[in-house]
């Protein structure tokens, strides 16, 4: 089976929100964005306001709450994260394996970063972009930000 056959496999299990949907779950209790972009993508493009940053070779470890690598939001089994790439792929893939692992809650957003930019939804411009989570961090320090719609400041 190919990508796309996988993708259209993995896609047909998965709960997929669309930007607005995604932002307005996240601010229920227990839910979370997890931005997975490699770090020149959110440099360039700016950050999802409030998403945990987590690279993609570390994000079944990262949330998974019986790791110890975890963050101390994977606290349990029923924590809802929506996880989040530049075009909506990856992060397909990418909730599909953390459901894989018993993370049955897990969603993707459709049409990833690239979507939330058309939605006009708000982004974040840091000085520097936010540091992936590690093993036990809760949210850093974070950098000085502007926070405008995709339309302007």
């Amino acid at each position: 089976m190919g990508i796309e056959e996988t993708l259209a496999h993995v896609r047909a299990e998965l709960c997929r929100l669309d930007p607005a949907a995604a932002a307005a779950a996240a601010r229920e209790r227990a839910t979370y964005l997890v931005d997975i972009r490699p770090e020149s993508l959110r440099r360039r493009g700016g950050e999802v306001p409030g998403a945990i940053v987590i690279e993609r070779n570390h994000l079944e470890w990262r949330l998974d709450p019986g790791s110890d690598a975890r963050i101390p939001e994977a606290v349990d089994w029923d924590v809802r994260w929506i996880i989040v790439c530049q075009g909506g792929f990856s992060s397909s893939l990418a909730a599909h394996s953390l459901r894989q692992i018993g993370l049955v809650h897990t969603a993707d957003m459709i049409g990833g970063f690239e979507a939330w930019l058309d939605a006009g939804l708000p982004v974040d411009h840091p000085t520097e972009p936010d540091r992936p989570r590690g093993p036990g961090e809760g949210p850093a320090a974070r950098s000085p930000r502007k926070q405008e719609s995709p339309g302007g400041p």
